[in-house]
C-alpha cells in the first residue's frame, strides 16, 4: 500500500521534548553517531513504533548535489566533516575537497519551502554530490570533498527526528558526465570561437603541444552526453535512490515518509533575446566576435546559440533519467511512496539572457570566473586580452569553488524551487510538473 502524508496531531510528554531539545543543543547533533532501528527486546506491534514516532518532531531531508544544496543561492553553512568538525569558509585559495564547498545554503528550497506539519529541515546534500556519495564517502572518489556519506547522515537524523520527506536530486552528476564538465565546455568553445581568429595558427600549434583540443565549434548533443551515458547514469542513480528507500526502512519506524525526485531546470534558454544576438554587427556564426563575448559574459550567458538546442537536449535526457528512476524504485519498492517532479519549466521566462536585462531578470546565476582566488568575480571581459582570458579560465581550473556557483538557481530561484517542492510534498499524483507561467506565478499539477 502506498503511504500518503499524514495529517495528524502529535502527543509528545515535555520530557522527551527537554530530551530532544538537549540533543540538538549539542555540537555537532545533526550528525550524531549513525543509529539503526528502535533496540526493543522483542518485537512488537505496530503501535510500539507509531507512539515512539509521535514522540519526535518530524523532518524534512535533501539529499544529492548542487541543485538541492542551494549551490548559487548564498548564505552557506558550516558544514560538518568526516570526523564531524564543522568546516566554515576556508578561505578562496583552501581545497575544493573541503566540506565547506558543499555549499548548503540557508536559501535552498528545502529551507524555503511551506511544508505542513514539518518541525525542522536538514540539508545533507553537497554540490557536485553524485550517486556514488550516497552509501559512501565523498572523499573515496577523486574530485570528492571530506564529508560522511549522505546515508550516514541520514541515519544521524533519524536519531532525533521522525523523517517525513525527503528531496532527492541525484542524476546530473555520474561517473560518466558532470554538469559542470558540460558548462565548462559549451562555454569555452564560445570563448575560444569569439576571441580567436582563423589565421591565429598559435592557438593550434598550443593544442598540439599539450595535447589537449579547444574546439571552437557550437557543442552538439553528442558532445554533452549519448544516450549509453544517460542510459548508465539512470541504472547508477537508480541504485542509489534504492539505497536510500532501503535505509528509510530501517530507520523509520512508522514507515512513513515521501520521497521527492526532483529533476533540473536549464539556466540557459532556448533562444536568446534580441539584443544578445549580435554586437558590433557581428553574430556568432562567423569568425571572431570578441564584443559579442562580451556581452554575453557580462549578461551570464557566455555559449553559442548553436549550443541552445543540444543544451535543453541535454536537460531533457535529465529528466527522462529522473522519470526513469522513479519508475525503476516503484517497481524494486512497491510499498514506497515516490513523487517524481519535474521542474524542466520552472523557470520559463526567466532564464539567463531569455529578455532584456540579464542575469537581473534571470532565476539563475551568471556564469562567473575570478582573476585568482580573490573573492572577487570578473563581471565583464571588454578590458581583457586573450592572456588575460587563459589567466582567469585557468583559475576556475586550479581553484573550481571560484566558479562553481555558475549556471545553478539563484535565491529567487531556489525559492521557485521551493514551492514546486510544496506541490510535490502535497499531491496525490505519483508525477507532479512545476511551470512558470508568463505572468511569473507558479503551476504544480
Amino acid at each position: 500500500m502506498v503511504v500518503r502524508p499524514r495529517d495528524r496531531v502529535r502527543t509528545r510528554s515535555l520530557l522527551t521534548l527537554s530530551l530532544v531539545a538537549a540533543a540538538l543543543a549539542a555540537p555537532g547533533a545533526a550528525l550524531a553517531a549513525p543509529t539503526g532501528p528502535p533496540s526493543d527486546p522483542a518485537p512488537g506491534p505496530s503501535a510500539t513504533a507509531s507512539a515512539r514516532t509521535a514522540e519526535l518532531p518530524t523532518a524534512a531531508v535533501a539529499l544529492g548535489d548542487s541543485f538541492v544544496s542551494g549551490e548559487g543561492a548564498g548564505d552557506y553553512r558550516a558544514v560538518p566533516d568526516e570526523n564531524g568538525v564543522a568546516q566554515a569558509f576556508p578561505g578562496w585559495d583552501a581545497p575544493n575537497s573541503n566540506a565547506y564547498f558543499c555549499h548548503r545554503s540557508a536559501n535552498a528550497s528545502i529551507e524555503v519551502a511551506e511544508l505542513d506539519g514539518i518541525d525542522a529541515r536538514f540539508n545533507l546534500a553537497c554540490s557536485g554530490g553524485r550517486p556514488a556519495d550516497v552509501a559512501q564517502a565523498s572523499s573515496a572518489r577523486e574530485g570528492g570533498r571530506g564529508v560522511a556519506a549522505q546515508l550516514e547522515q541520514l541515519r544521524s537524523v533519524a536519531g532525533t527526528h521522525d523523517i517525513d520527506l525527503v528531496l532527492v536530486g541525484l542524476g546530473s552528476n555520474n561517473s560518466t558526465f558532470t554538469f559542470g564538465d558540460v558548462a565548462a565546455e559549451c562555454a569555452g568553445r564560445f570563448v575560444g570561437d569569439g576571441y580567436t581568429g582563423w589565421w591565429e595558427v598559435w592557438i593550434h600549434l598550443l593544442n598540439w603541444i599539450t595535447g589537449s583540443e579547444l574546439p571552437e565549434r557550437p557543442c552538439t548533443e553528442a558532445d554533452l552526453a549519448s544516450a549509453e551515458q544517460l542510459a548508465a547514469a539512470q541504472a547508477e542513480t537508480a541504485a542509489a535512490v534504492g539505497q536510500i528507500l532501503d535505509t528509510l526502512a530501517e530507520i523509520d519506524p512508522d514507515g512513513e515518509h515521501r520521497v521527492v525526485l526532483q529533476d533540473y531546470t536549464n539556466p540557459l534558454p532556448e533562444a536568446y533575446a534580441q539584443e544578445y544576438l549580435t554586437e558590433s554587427g557581428r553574430d556568432d556564426g562567423r569568425d571572431k566576435f570578441r564584443a559579442l563575448v562580451d556581452e554575453r559574459y557580462a549578461a551570464g550567458c557566455p555559449a553559442h546559440v548553436a549550443s541552445l538546442g543540444p543544451a535543453h537536449g541535454f536537460s531533457a535526457g535529465l529528466g527522462t533519467l529522473v522519470g526513469g528512476v522513479a519508475d525503476t524504485v516503484r517497481t524494486t519498492h512497491p510499498d514506497s511512496d515516490v513523487v517524481y517532479l519535474d521542474v524542466q519549466s520552472a523557470f520559463d521566462g526567466a532564464r539567463l539572457c531569455e529578455a532584456p536585462g540579464s542575469p537581473t531578470t534571470a532565476l539563475a546565476t551568471p556564469l562567473r570566473v575570478m582573476d585568482g582566488p580573490s573573492g572577487q568575480h570578473v563581471e565583464s571581459f571588454a578590458p581583457f586580452d586573450k592572456l588575460d582570458i587563459k589567466r582567469v579560465t585557468d583559475t576556475c581550473q586550479e581553484y573550481y569553488q571560484t566558479c562553481q556557483e555558475s549556471w545553478h538557481p539563484n535565491v529567487a530561484g531556489h525559492e521557485v524551487l521551493g514551492r514546486c517542492l510544496t506541490g510535490a510534498a502535497s499531491t496525490a499524483s505519483a508525477t507532479v510538473t512545476c511551470v512558470r507561467q508568463p505572468d511569473g506565478t507558479v503551476s504544480t499539477g
